[in-house]
């Protein structure tokens, strides 16, 4: 999985009025906390840094390097403004190597589904799946084959099979269907009334 640097400078003022004016200088405030940290670190880094991090499919781990001290960390919550939707504050959860952190990797479909060339429709239900593991042991992407997938059939995850860590996510639940559009629905009780 890639890694990210995100360079970050300490912050003493915690007031609203600190925290607007990181803001309209085009900065976001942050904080960092979780193994290895004793105090939570509050810091703000450009918010010019958080475009590869956040606006992509793509996940990523984070390399924070505030004045110069390096932390291993993945963004746990990012907050935007309900209407402008400027990011507004970044979390980051510090992790080791050696030590299983909890992480959402996301889903790549991936194959030529038999109930899509008879004219079903592709419908992903999950984009994300909970993990478990060791930094170094996730991948970019859990990859999910559709090509045995029929019409009305779905890939679940308990139908996953991954190595090195642990999905989190409940094995009941449907990743991606091959849903089954009115127009064949209709085809399909006009045959079986024949």
């Amino acid at each position: 999985m890639k890694t990210l640097e995100v360079i970050g400078f300490k912050r003493a003022n915690l007031d609203s009025a600190s925290l607007t004016e990181l803001r309209e200088n085009g900065n976001v405030p942050c904080v960092v906390y979780g193994p290895g940290i004793k105090e939570q670190i509050h810091f703000y880094s450009p918010a010019i840094l958080f475009k590869e991090l956040i606006y992509t499919p793509e996940v990523h781990l984070v390399e924070l390097n505030i004045e110069g001290t390096i932390i291993k960390a993945v963004l746990k919550e990012a907050q935007f403004h309900p209407v402008s939707e400027v990011l507004l504050h970044a979390d980051f959860v510090a992790f080791a190597d050696d030590k299983p952190i909890k992480f959402e990797i996301p889903v790549k479909v991936v194959g030529n589904s038999p109930g899509l060339a008879k004219g079903g429709k592709l419908e992903l239900k999950t984009r994300v799946l909970k993990v478990k593991g060791l930094a170094k042991d996730f991948p970019d992407f859990i990859t999910v084959d559709i090509s045995d997938l029929e019409l009305g059939k779905s890939f679940k995850v308990e139908d996953l099979k991954v190595e090195g860590f642990e999905i989190q996510t409940s094995p009941s639940v449907s990743i991606v269907t091959i849903g089954i559009p009115r127009a064949l629905r209709g085809k399909k009780t006009e045959e079986e009334a024949e």
